[in-house]
């Protein structure tokens, strides 16, 4: 069976301030080539559709029309799954009809999950959708009380599942989690405080693949066939060095796999430039497109009066401008690293030092904890 992995598309995705849909629709018209040329057996997107729970009407017509195309024109059959960043009761609007088109979408957590079988001239394939859900969401909706943390949370999924599918059949399960020794972006929502959200891998050994959503960098977690697709564009400039693409899999009669990256060409590149303001300027230290998306780290140690203006004047996409040399100290003193790289406690923890000269005790660290959690699921789960 030959099929597409993808994940992590964000429609309606904001870059400093910039709309992506113009960027987002270049490379999908990249995808829908790929799908017409490739002619897969089915295609598979691991979560984060939308870029959040309410997306802008322009981000939903232009999954509409993707989709559309998809099962109309290519008559592809499509497995959809709900991430951290969707609302995935209005991601499964309408999931029971959709499904007699082609279009298999995983929102809510049901007490039920059943695989959905795509077959080929080998026979069957059993996918297993296991849609984001909060451990305390799954731990009811699964009837298991013993579910504290997201590990539990994909381990119950999974035992749910794997009882439907026969032994020895070909099996491929599609989740949006965070595996543990995977390398992190900064630009995705963290799924919880702590380490209580990563998975051991291992969880995944009943199936004969494992697409992943969630982390941005394409990359194998752990075993060669659990893998993350990663996104469909650069969405921070961490993310810079990252070459973003589809999985192309190709599955024989016995569920081994072989796996193609393809590449997508954005229509406009995120890059990062270091050196001299002069030298930026009179082209002696990049060569790139200038309508790329750029930010740019000065090394002169003097300020530049409007160096935003005459950077755009090259540059007009140039979205930030740091200068480490001559930035003053942080705020915060005593932090231990560039402060935009640190989690929302770490912050809070260096300026609940600073203001009181204690530090927090363990149930005030426990309290936080509890309430940024509480504003990042209140945040997933906001009606707009």
């Amino acid at each position: 069976m030959r099929f597409l992995h993808t994940s992590d598309w964000h429609l309606g995705r904001l870059f400093h301030g910039i709309h992506l849909t113009n960027d987002q629709a270049h490379v999908l018209d990249q995808f829908l080539a790929l799908v017409r040329e490739s002619k897969p057996d089915g295609i598979i997107i691991a979560g984060d559709i939308y870029d959040r729970a309410v997306p802008p009407i322009e981000a939903v017509e232009l999954l509409n029309q993707v989709i559309s195309q998809i099962l109309v024109d290519y008559k592809v059959p499509t497995i959809m799954i709900a991430g951290n960043h969707d609302s995935a009761e209005r991601l499964g609007f309408g999931s029971r009809l959709l499904s007699a088109q082609g279009l298999y979408v995983a929102g809510a957590l049901t007490r039920e999950i059943d695989p959905i079988i795509l077959y080929d001239e080998h026979g069957p394939v059993y996918f297993a959708p296991l849609t984001y859900g909060e451990p305390a969401y799954v731990r009811e909706r699964l009837s298991c009380p013993d579910v504290s943390n997201h590990e539990q949370a994909i381990e119950a999924m999974v035992q749910h599942v794997i009882r439907k599918i026969p032994n020895q059949a070909r099996s491929v399960a599609i989740a949006h989690a965070f595996i543990a020794g995977s390398l992190e972006s900064e630009s995705e929502r963290p799924l919880s405080i702590g380490g209580s959200s990563m998975v051991n891998g291992a969880v995944f050994r009943p199936f004969s693949y494992t697409a992943l959503g969630h982390l941005h960098n394409s990359q194998q977690a752990g075993d060669p066939s659990i893998r993350y697709s990663g996104s469909l564009l650069k969405y921070s400039f961490a993310e810079a060095s990252q070459q973003k693409g589809i999985h192309l899999i190709e599955m024989d009669k016995a569920g081994g796999i072989a796996v193609e990256r393809i590449s997508l060409s954005p229509r406009r590149d995120v890059r990062c430039i270091k050196g001299y303001f002069k030298d930026i300027l009179d082209h002696s230290i990049d060569q790139g497109n200038q309508q790329d998306y750029v930010s740019v780290t000065l090394l002169d140690e003097m300020p530049i009066l409007d160096a935003m203006g005459k950077l755009r004047e090259k540059y007009p996409n140039v979205l930030q401008i740091e200068s480490p040399r001559f930035a003053k100290k942080g705020v915060l003193s005593g932090l231990p690293r560039d402060h935009r790289k640190l989690s929302e406690k770490e912050l809070f923890d260096a300026f609940y030092h600073q203001m009181t000269g204690e530090n927090m005790t363990q149930e005030e660290q426990m309290h936080l904890v509890h309430v940024i959690e509480t504003v990042y699921r209140e945040e997933r789960e906001a009606i707009l």
